[in-house]
């Protein structure tokens, strides 16, 4: 899927949106009514992934269209799958009626919507004065993290949806990688948690 912007690691700008990140002082902090974080304590999940003396700069989650626009794929494949078995169940050699149709489509949407959910709330995106991470998985766990100085290039991805919602994507690719290796996915005011990071690199990656 090709994105409709993506823009460069020290080329990224939005006039329509004011920076609320500063490192001038300290650590950044990023306006949590703005872009949805700033805690002063992570959760355990996070904490269990920390170095004794690291110390947490930003801690996010995707936001909560992360659910439907994950799975709307397979949400249009049940909605049809529905309409199919409503209209078969016309026929008279088949044991089920409409009603019968709809309530399994709902079921299963249902589930499926729960099930990501889990996959939400079991996603963490984490920056530290060392290290980008991501941590997501609801059975299998899986974390990828970055070293501050190993980054070498973020990309900002937003499409035409995401533009609308207010959301995107950010990639971060690490020297000698030919892609990007930690993604941060539906993120809110992502040029703003960007503007943060890069600051947070400049700062603490060059050290």
């Amino acid at each position: 899927m090709r994105p409709e912007d993506a823009t460069g690691r020290h080329t990224i700008q939005d006039a329509a949106l004011e920076s609320s990140a500063t490192l001038a002082g300290g650590p950044p902090v990023l306006n949590a009514a703005e872009a949805e974080v700033a805690l002063e304590a992570p959760p355990a999940s996070v904490a269990a992934l920390l170095q004794d003396d690291e110390v947490v700069l930003l801690v996010l989650q995707p936001s909560l269209w992360f659910v439907p626009l994950s799975c709307i794929g397979s949400l249009l494949v049940i909605a049809c799958l529905t309409l199919a078995l409503a209209w078969l169940s016309h026929l008279p050699t088949l044991p089920w009626n409409d009603r019968q149709s709809f309530v399994l489509g709902a079921a299963l949407m249902a589930a499926r919507l729960a099930w990501q959910m889990l996959e939400w709330l079991s996603r963490s995106y984490v920056l530290t004065d060392r290290r980008i991470l991501r941590r997501r998985g609801v059975l299998r766990v899986s974390v990828v993290e970055a070293p501050l100085r190993n980054v070498q290039n973020s990309v900002v991805y937003m499409l035409a949806r995401d533009r609308v919602l207010g959301l995107g994507s950010i990639g971060f690719a690490t020297l000698g990688s030919d892609s990007f290796n930690v993604w941060w996915e539906t993120v809110r005011r992502p040029t703003q948690v960007h503007r943060t990071v890069m600051e947070a690199i400049e700062r603490y990656g060059r050290r």
